[in-house]
């Protein structure tokens, strides 16, 4: 397999896009590597070099996300310039069907048995044994992942025996709805969440989701036809009952425009529970200035 358009291991540095990327499939790959043994660093960092963080054509026209071609492959296909003009890549209906694809393919390929016997936590030697395998023909492949693995602390995930299910359902939806590329998810206290883009509804948010927009309404303290903003933050679970250990001793200052529910969403919190924890109820008129606990 050959890789190509990937940054040189000079270059790396952190990257938002990546960090999403982890966030969205961080999950994904723990239920791979729990199923197959592959350690979760190691697919995630492979996917974030081979797809570019899920930008490359490959990856946004076929759902590949590893770079797998054709060899072998009876499903669907997709045309790409790599060492040679117009070469066939495996194409997928969903991101979880190329993880499960990646697995197999080093799963089953006698040439990758022996990285097997390496324990989980051993990035490194996957790295290497990787490229000395003959997944890339990259000189500085395993450097490459490996940087990745360290920059982002993917090798905490090896050690991971759980993993959220409904990120995993997730990433069994066709990237492409209605002409519109799905939402980032973003993770915070302890909960998921979208910003909320031009002509989106209840409605749409859930039929990309997989939940009920009645539920999504719900979970954000909102009527299920109300209208959304550009901008805000729609929750994908019930909200916590408090913010972020880190807010413990440091209230909110109420900025001008505010309200006691911008507020609870900032901070992935009940609108109840905000009240409560400042002893106000509904008759409360918020002002800027104000101080609010929120944990």
């Amino acid at each position: 397999m050959v890789i190509s358009s990937v940054p040189s291991f000079a270059q790396m540095k952190w990257n938002s896009r990546y960090q999403t990327y982890i966030d969205q499939y961080k999950d994904l790959a723990i239920s791979e590597m729990l199923k197959y043994n592959i350690p979760a660093s190691i697919t995630l960092a492979q996917g974030l070099l081979e797809s570019n963080a899920g930008m490359s054509e490959l990856s946004r026209k076929g759902n590949n996300h590893f770079g797998i071609k054709c060899h072998d492959w009876l499903g669907g296909r997709t045309y790409h310039d790599d060492d040679e003009r117009n070469e066939c890549f495996r194409a997928y209906n969903d991101v979880y069907e190329s993880f499960e694809d990646h697995s197999k393919f080093l799963a089953r390929q006698p040439r990758y048995k022996k990285l097997f016997s390496l324990k989980r936590t051993d990035y490194k030697g996957w790295a290497h044994g990787l490229k000395s395998c003959g997944y890339a023909t990259s000189p500085i492949y395993a450097k490459q992942l490996i940087g990745i693995i360290e920059l982002y602390n993917l090798h905490d995930y090896d050690k991971y025996t759980k993993y959220d299910k409904f990120m995993v359902r997730r990433s069994d939806v066709k990237n492409d709805i209605a002409g519109m590329n799905l939402h980032p998810i973003h993770i915070y206290n302890k909960n998921y969440y979208i910003n909320v883009r031009q002509g989106d509804t209840f409605r749409s948010i859930g039929k990309e989701i997989g939940i009920s927009y009645k539920k999504i309404a719900k979970y954000n303290e909102r009527d299920k036809d109300d209208t959304l903003i550009p901008g805000e933050r729609i929750y994908l679970k019930k909200k916590q009952k408090k913010a972020e250990k880190s807010y413990k001793r440091r209230p909110h200052k109420v900025k001008p425009g505010e309200s006691m529910y911008s507020i609870a969403q900032y901070y992935g919190i009940r609108l109840k529970s905000l009240y409560k924890k400042n002893h106000r109820d509904g008759n409360y008129t918020i002002k800027a200035g104000d101080k609010l606990r929120v944990r």
